[in-house]
């Protein structure tokens, strides 16, 4: 009995959809462009890291040859059979003129024992010069009293020729004396006056610290009796002087009660400061 042909149905055919396809070769490529940059960077990581080997084994064997010929020097070396003195000197040497004929005018290296450092005796000359002018210009101020036609609440003074004034640290301004460096001061003064018979009141000296916001205040203050002497003036002085801790910018000042009868011949009237 024939039996009716019928043809096989077919398998279906199984597809990967486009957007799936998409997505892998994005990965993909994502993936291959971070591989090659990663090499990239490891292949530059490792060129730095031989450059910096290199420099180093460099620096190691220069130190390791300049170690040779310091021990050559000594008698302990010359002495070693495990050095070959003759011929490391004879290599420092060539290096030495190779050195010198590169840069003429240079000095030449010299080796060094120890740790010392030498150096150039014009610089050497130029430090003590100006530790040596450090030295000669002790912060310190020494003046003469400037004579006024008026009576003054702050004595005037004027610098001598052979009184010490430094300009770099003490400045001078309207009877003033103006310390720029913090620290112990010997503060002195010494006035020379006129007294009177007829004169009952006696004469005062003081030294006070300027304080611009505030009261000045009373560092030092001597005083002298009026003189019994019938003469038109007896002449009299009062001398006093102090440790004091300064600030910086800190001014000090000298006053009198009477400055008309303030003497100012040579040597007689003076104030000055300097620093301990």
């Amino acid at each position: 009995m024939n039996e009716p042909y019928s043809p096989a149905t077919p398998r279906p055919i199984s597809s990967t959809s486009p957007s799936t396809m998409k997505m892998f070769m994005g990965f993909l490529t994502v993936f291959i462009v971070a591989q090659m940059i990663g090499t990239v960077l490891f292949c530059l990581y490792l060129h730095m890291k031989m450059d910096k080997m290199e420099e180093v084994l460099s620096l190691n064997e220069d130190y390791i040859f300049l170690r040779k010929v310091q021990k050559c020097q000594t008698a302990e070396g010359q002495k070693s059979t495990l050095l070959d003195c003759e011929k490391i000197l004879k290599g420092f040497q060539d290096l030495q003129c190779k050195d010198g004929g590169a840069s003429k005018g240079q000095p030449k290296f010299e080796m060094q024992r120890g740790h010392e450092h030498r150096e150039h005796p014009h610089l050497m000359h130029k430090n003590e010069t100006t530790m040596a002018v450090e030295k000669r210009q002790p912060i310190a101020a020494h003046l003469a009293g400037q004579r006024s036609n008026k009576t003054v609440s702050v004595l005037e003074w004027k610098t001598t020729m052979y009184g010490p004034m430094n300009n770099n640290s003490i400045s001078y301004q309207d009877g003033k004396l103006k310390v720029k460096e913090a620290g112990l001061y010997y503060i002195y003064s010494q006035v020379s006056f006129c007294t009177k018979a007829a004169t009952s009141a006696p004469f005062t000296l003081y030294i006070y610290l300027y304080l611009p916001m505030e009261e000045d205040r009373l560092l030092l203050k001597g005083l002298d009796t009026h003189s019994t002497s019938m003469s038109f003036c007896d002449l009299q002085s009062i001398r006093e002087g102090g440790v004091f801790k300064l600030r910086e910018g800190d001014m000090v000042f000298v006053n009198v009660t009477d400055s008309r009868r303030v003497n100012y011949s040579r040597g007689s009237t003076y104030f000055g400061i300097f620093k301990l």
